[in-house]
This record gives C-alpha cells, sequence and structure tokens, in this order.
C-alpha cells in the first residue's frame, strides 16, 4: 500500500499514561503524524491509564506510555519509544499493522 492511499473508516487510537498530559501528548503528535503519512484517519483519544477499561471497547488500538494491567481485545503498543527514540521504527510499524489490519494493509 502507498503512503497517499486512504484506509477506509476513521480508525480510534487511545493514547494513555499516568496523567493523559505530557507525555501522551507528544505520543499522540507522533501517532497523528504517523497516521498521515500512511494516508490512515485516525481518532486520537488521549486519557490516564486508569481510564483504559473505559474506552477500551470503543478504540481500535492503544498507545501507551505506561504499563496497561488490563485485559484487552485490541492491541497495546508501548509508546516508549516514540519519547526515547530507541525502537521507534519498530513501534511505528506496529501501529501502522495495527491500523491497516483487515483492511487489505
Amino acid at each position: 500500500m502507498g503512503a497517499c492511499e486512504v484506509m477506509a473508516g476513521r480508525k480510534r487510537v487511545l493514547i494513555v499514561c499516568g496523567t493523559a498530559i505530557a507525555t501522551s501528548t507528544h505520543v499522540a503528535a507522533r501517532v497523528r503524524e504517523i497516521a498521515r503519512q500512511h494516508g490512515i484517519d485516525v481518532e486520537i483519544i488521549q486519557a490516564r491509564v486508569q481510564e483504559v477499561p473505559a474506552y477500551a471497547g470503543s478504540v481500535d488500538l492503544v498507545v501507551a506510555t505506561t504499563q496497561v494491567a488490563y485485559p484487552l481485545a485490541v492491541p497495546v503498543v508501548s509508546g516508549i519509544p516514540f519519547l526515547s527514540g530507541i525502537g521507534e521504527e519498530q513501534a511505528e510499524q506496529q501501529v501502522v499493522r495495527y491500523l491497516t489490519q483487515g483492511e487489505g494493509g
């Protein structure tokens, strides 16, 4: 799939950290940019990790900068690489893969 092809249907991504302020804001910006580069329409939701159960049933992916200790039916990607730069390419590939699954991606 080329970077200019737009995926069908908006994907909802939950970005979580301890306070839903600083680190989640940075990670949310990176995930928005990744989605834009790959033609994926996303809605970003920022929340505290304690709020994950309330959102889990209505999102396609969780990107977390802290441990998510809840059983979830959606994939969870570590957001730490988007903060540290270490492993960022692999994390980006995971985000794209999960958001394009089931859409011919």
